[in-house]
């Protein structure tokens, strides 16, 4: 496989070789892409939380467990704030 860098990333991974932190160009493109395989993983897993959350949220409001919207928005105010102020 042959890969195409830009200027700028060739120099990048040449850096990280002459700064002995890795000791070929092959080495920083595979450190690279497990870093990037992990990032997805843990994207898609944030996202797969996200929508058990939202199911879990629809079923509640279909079983009439809702919170009124005015009384939702409310608490996330309250909440924004609370994280907003100092030393909390």
């Amino acid at each position: 496989m042959n890969v195409s860098l830009t200027p700028e990333l060739e120099r990048f991974v040449d850096e990280k070789v002459q700064h002995g932190l890795y000791t070929s160009a092959s080495e920083v493109v595979r450190d690279g892409l497990r870093l990037l395989n992990e990032r997805d993983q843990e994207r898609n897993a944030k996202l797969d939380a996200l929508r058990t959350a939202v199911a879990h949220g629809l079923a509640e409001v279909e079983q009439g467990k809702g919170v009124p919207g005015k009384a939702a928005f409310s608490t996330v105010r309250a909440r924004r704030k609370q994280m907003q102020e100092p030393g909390t």
